[in-house]
């Protein structure tokens, strides 16, 4: 459930074909999209300014940067893109699919902006992120990213012996658990009805984690503004400051049907990915995907260096596609 940001200054979108386009202006985009501009390609980066991160307070877990607001992160990243002649681009896109290839079979790709501007590129680095699907539980939306969170590297640190419950949403929601209870002391875990094993009870009970097996009914906000605890179906009150959930995560893939690249789902219906091989290589010729919308589990390092790698990827295999068109070009003038 991304948010938008407050706007950027956005560049203009050049009238003629270039390198890559970069569809998606996270830390993966933005990281694929640096390698290529000092590589000297053209590439633009099309930006929503919808991020995943954009209701934490902070990101946390990558080293050097840690504990930096994640739109200060962005911002950073944008001009250090245009610093090497890359451009950075506000728009959703609507579509996105394959266009007339050069006389030499080069592919060549139009992208479509909502508002109906195109741009034609040779490669195309996908790099949407993810959307995070919360369960159904009334008053947890509107704690997301504060008093709601879904990762303990990301926010353990800052939830650390304050009363936690982790909302049971499938069987990684056990292991989940284990690891919340490595930052707290006073951990419930609500099973929502789903099933628990009489030996994870028994564990849970050796680690001091209380085990509510009664509906959710709802998160209760506190008059601070922030969660005051659980009331389950039975009427009972189970005071709680943070909840842990483990959501399902499915790849962003508004506008990019017309591309045909294939999808996988996850084990146990916890979501869907782009499928993807070395460095972020898709089944469809031209096209790389990097970041959230391939490894859904990346965090802002690993999806960086995703991206990078796939940046790298793409100018290595744009250097012998320049190479045989000149070849080529020799030849027919020999």
């Amino acid at each position: 459930m991304p948010l938008a940001t407050d706007a950027f200054v956005s560049d203009a979108l050049p009238a003629e074909s270039v390198d890559v386009v970069v569809i998606g202006g996270g830390a993966a985009g933005l990281n694929g999209a640096l390698m290529l501009a000092r590589s000297r390609r053209t590439v633009v980066v099309i930006d929503s300014g919808t991020p995943r991160n954009a209701p934490a307070e902070a990101m946390h877990g990558f080293l050097v940067l840690d504990g930096m607001a994640p739109g200060d992160i962005l911002e950073r990243g944008r001009e250090q893109v245009r610093r090497y002649g890359g451009l950075v681009v506000r728009g959703e896109v609507a579509s996105a699919a394959p266009a007339t290839p050069a006389g030499t079979g080069d592919p060549r790709f139009t992208v479509t902006l909502a508002d109906g501007r195109r741009v034609t590129a040779r490669r195309l680095l996908v790099a949407t992120g993810l959307r995070d699907e919360l369960p159904e539980v009334p008053g947890l939306a509107r704690h997301w990213g504060h008093g709601v969170v879904h990762c303990p590297y990301c926010h353990g640190w800052e939830v650390r012996d304050r009363p936690i419950g982790v909302l049971a949403t499938g069987p990684a929601s056990v292991h989940h658990a284990l690891l919340f209870r490595q930052l707290t002391e006073d951990l419930t875990y609500f099973t929502r009805g789903l099933p628990l094993e009489e030996d994870t009870r028994a564990r849970f009970a050796a680690r001091r984690i209380r085990v509510v097996d009664a509906p959710v009914r709802e998160v209760v906000t506190g008059d601070d503004g922030g969660i005051a605890g659980v009331r389950t179906a039975d009427g009972t009150f189970v005071a709680r400051e943070i909840l842990a959930v483990a959501t399902r995560t499915w790849a962003r893939t508004e506008g990019l049907d017309g591309l045909g690249l294939p999808l996988e789902d996850l084990p146990g219906g916890t979501g869907r990915r782009f499928a993807s091989g070395t460095a972020g290589a898709t089944d469809v010729p031209g096209v790389w995907v990097a970041g959230n919308a391939t490894d859904l589990t990346a965090q802002v390092g690993a999806a960086a260096a995703a991206g990078a790698l796939a940046g790298a990827h793409i100018n290595a295999l744009l250097a012998t596609a320049d190479t045989d068109a000149a070849l080529a070009a020799a030849r027919r003038d020999a």
